[in-house]
């Protein structure tokens, strides 16, 4: 139980850290397009890392029979899904993306089934389908543009493959540092974008770089964002099973619209604090079931 709660609370930090994600790319996509800000974020990434394993004095040893995960993670979650994600948000509506991105737990819990063998349970359906339910209360299905097609299948892409990364996370043995793989899955994504970002770099306005809020954006992503909230995603993937797990993805969406009405004073009506309601419901069935 004790695992559960740690677990539990780590889930729902990264997941209410990139809530507030949306808001920040959103503003830096408009500067930087989203190939080249999932590059230079995951620089940013890189450099903090390090410098936590370097200080906490991490063993960077992983065993070769493991390689190929970590490389699937790097290249399906921290790659494909990221640069997908960040596509969807700027050319769909932000109703669309957190309804698309709701889809996420659900996924997972297919992943789960198929690849790790979980049990199907009647009460991790029914949580899947409360916090669908909240999530569709809180965004608003009328207000969804339409038009926004390719935003909306590049964001169902990144949905589908950050489901199956975190499903593979579960294959990683947990004595390995979270440090350590994330780091090392952060990496093989940097690898793999580099020869398609490098001849993009000189388009980018380096004089728009400068302003507080662009570079402030940058780093928040980079540190915040990525090396914080995969750090706390990883970690609590591993103490809970996977399609449980997912259920705390759909903090998301609560955040990123309470931040709306905190930050940028959009309004939000009793739907939301009923969806919010659903959604947590949905989350505390999770913590209270026995494993």
């Amino acid at each position: 139980m004790k695992n559960t709660i740690l677990g539990s609370i780590y889930l729902a930090l990264a997941s209410s850290i990139w809530g507030g994600m949306y808001v920040v790319v959103k503003i830096v996509v408009s500067v930087i397009p989203p190939l080249e800000l999932v590059w230079i974020r995951y620089l940013v990434a890189i450099v903090a890392l390090l410098i936590i394993g370097l200080i906490t004095r991490q063993k960077w040893r992983i065993d070769k029979r493991h390689f190929l995960i970590i490389i699937a993670i790097g290249v399906i979650g921290n790659a494909i899904s990221i640069v997908t994600q960040e596509t969807g948000t700027m050319l769909s509506s932000a109703q669309m993306g957190a309804i698309i991105t709701s889809s996420t737990p659900a996924f997972m819990v297919i992943f789960a089934r198929l690849l790790l063998k979980e049990r199907l349970t009647l009460k991790k359906v029914l949580s899947v389908c409360l916090a669908t339910i909240g999530v569709f209360l809180i965004v608003g299905v009328g207000h969804v543009n339409l038009s926004s097609k390719l935003g909306g299948i590049s964001l169902l892409i990144a949905a589908l493959t950050w489901a199956l990364m975190s499903v593979l996370v579960k294959r990683v043995p947990s004595d390995y540092s979270q440090i350590v793989v994330t780091t090392y899955s952060i990496l093989v994504a940097l690898i793999v974008l580099t020869p398609l970002v490098l001849p993009r770099l000189h388009a980018i306005n380096i004089s728009q770089l400068t302003h507080p809020t662009i570079w402030g954006g940058v780093l928040y992503l980079g540190i915040v964002s990525t090396a914080g909230g995969f750090l706390l995603w990883n970690r609590g993937l591993q103490m809970l099973n996977a399609s449980s797990g997912g259920l705390f993805f759909f903090f998301q969406p609560v955040v990123g619209t309470l931040l709306g009405w905190l930050i940028l004073g959009e309004n939000i009506g009793v739907t939301f604090w009923i969806g919010s309601i659903l959604i947590l419901t949905g989350v505390l069935f999770v913590i209270i079931e026995k494993k």
